[in-house]
Formats: C-alpha cells, structure tokens, sequence
C-alpha cells in the first residue's frame, strides 16, 4: 500500500470534520423539532467511514445501519441531498420518503440503510453474491454494530458468505453499547471478531478512532476481497460521543466514562498526526471552516426545499394486483 500524501491525509481530516459538523446541524435541527422520528449520531465514529469507504469505488456497493449518516457520506452521497432526506423533502435521496433510517443512492452506491438491527447483512450478501455471478472485481460492505451479533441473520450470512467466498467486507463499529446495553452485558464474547474464526473467515480487529490504522487495514481486507479471498470481518473498536439517539439522556453511562472518550476523538488524534508532519494550526483551522460553511449552506438549502406533495403518496409503492384483473 501506498501511503497517502499529506494532500490526501488533508482531505480525509476534511471528511472527518465535514461529518462530524453535519452530525452537529442534524442533532441541532432534531432538538428543534424540524426532524421526524429519533436520529442517531455517528459523532466520534467517523474516521471508521471514512477509512473504510477511501478504498472504494462508485461501483462498490454500501449498506449501513439506522447510524448511517457518515457511511453515506463518505461514500459520496451529495451532502445536501442526504440533508433534504432526512428533513423531509422532496428533494432528497428518496423525496423525503425514507429519512434518517433509510437513506439509500443507488448512484453512489448506497444500496441502503435499515432500522431493523442485522437487516442489511443478508442484503449485502446478496449484493456480492451478484458481482461475483456476473464476473466483477466489484465487492459490498455492510456497516453494524456489536449488537448486531446478537441476531440470528449475522450468523446466518457469516456463513453464507465463507461457504460461497463472496465479495463481502463486513465492518463492525463497536462501540461498547447495544442501544443502552454494554458489551458485557448482553454478550460473553469480548470481541466480534471472534465469531468469524469458526467460520474460516480472515478478520482483525484493530483501533477504530486511528484513521491511518482504519485506513491500512481496510486497504488490506479490500485488497484481499478483489483477490477473491472471500469474505473479511473488520472489527473497529470506537465510541459514540452521542447517546444512542437524539434526545437519550445516557444514565448508563458516568461523567468519567463520557470524560474519556472525549480523549479518544479521531479528528483531535488526525489533527495531532498533521501537526506533527508540518501543517499548521492554522491551515487546519481553514479546513474546518470550509467543512463547516458546506455544511451550513447545504443545510439551509435543504431546509428550504420543497415538501413532497401529499397526491404523490402513493407512487413507487407497490400493491399487489386486484383479483379481479386475474383472468
């Protein structure tokens, strides 16, 4: 693998910062009620997105969870777009029909993001099961949380997956927590990386808030998949700043335990790292302005898009035909 120059090292600290200022707006504009439903943050999360989704073509296809805004934009959704989305509007990535649970760009290759916890896995596999039956070098990845290991589908596809040698990165955002429930306490397995070895999947499970580590290792699982290696579990061990929703008040965790993950955020340890080989406060200061007036703009033209109007309510939507049109 070739080591990134400083330019591209900057541009990744500019997605790390464009991410976490959009987490920002979302939880800014769900505390003002502009926002249906219950959002889920990925602040502290992002260098894992953005790691991850820097080796991956258009072509390659994604599925996320119901904590998928960073996964999309990493990916190369349109910022605004994605914003429209999840406030309602017609101009989203599905005209407001979907919103922040069910983000899908099949242009970007997002095929989708789901509220039901280990719903996507199966898709995935499906998905890379298809690149490989038509010969592409293409692969899918599928974002999840620890919790998700809980399900029965998890298992299911991990399976699959090794018995077919599909095309398939699965990612594992562990962040301790199941919902409000810790790792230990719903699961005697310490690491999710551990379910893979029974099935002779390749895995490793590496810092998850370290963008060059993200970055080298996801390199070395999709290297691995285009060689036809069949599957890879890549497990990154990283924490959430937010609470599991917009609004959770976290009484499961303390004071000291929010404290340290504070410690741990990726953009402070990329800044540190870009400090170190010449960049200047600064040049960094530049960089998150600009993350951030995108962010702003994008924004407020969302929030004054168009809402889809209610005569439309019935297109794409499938229904079975009437009886009576059957001879």
């Amino acid at each position: 693998m070739a080591e990134p120059t400083l330019d591209e090292w900057k541009r990744m600290y500019y997605a790390l910062v464009r991410i976490r200022q959009f987490e920002a707006q979302v939880q800014r504009l769900a505390g003002a009620g502009e926002i249906p439903g219950f959002p889920h943050l990925s602040t502290g999360q992002e260098a894992v997105a953005v790691g991850v989704c820097a080796h991956l073509s258009r072509d390659d296809v994604l599925f996320t969870s119901h904590r998928g805004h960073g996964h999309v934009l990493a990916k190369g959704s349109d910022l605004e777009r994605t914003f429209a989305e999840i406030l309602g509007r017609d101009s989203g990535l599905c005209r407001g029909r979907g919103g922040s649970m069910h983000l899908v760009d099949s242009g970007a290759g997002v095929l989708g993001a789901t509220g039901v916890v280990g719903g996507n896995l199966a898709l995935a596999a499906g998905a890379a099961w298809a690149a490989q039956a038509q010969g592409k070098n293409t692969i899918s990845v599928v974002f999840f949380g620890d919790g998700t290991t809980g399900a029965g589908v998890f298992h299911e596809t991990l399976n699959l997956s090794a018995l077919w040698r599909l095309p398939l990165l699965f990612v594992c955002e562990n962040n301790g927590y199941a919902e409000f429930t810790s790792r230990e306490e719903h699961s005697n397995v310490q690491h999710v990386s551990s379910f893979a070895v029974p099935y002779a999947i390749a895995t490793k499970t590496i810092d998850g808030n370290d963008l060059p580590t993200v970055y080298a290792a996801a390199h070395e699982a999709i290297a691995a998949l285009r060689r036809g290696a069949g599957p890879y579990l890549l497990e990154c061990m990283t924490y959430r700043m937010a609470g599991h929703y917009v609004g959770d008040a976290q009484p499961y965790r303390s004071k000291e335990e929010l404290a340290a993950i504070k410690e741990k955020c990726p953009i402070e340890r990329l800044k540190i790292r870009l400090v170190a080989e010449g960049v200047t406060q600064q040049e960094l200061d530049e960089i998150g302005e600009r993350a951030r007036q995108e962010v702003l703009q994008g924004v407020e033209r969302a929030r004054a898009a168009a809402r889809p109007d209610p005569a439309t309510v019935l297109d794409h939507v499938y229904r079975s035909p009437s009886l009576h049109s059957i001879p």
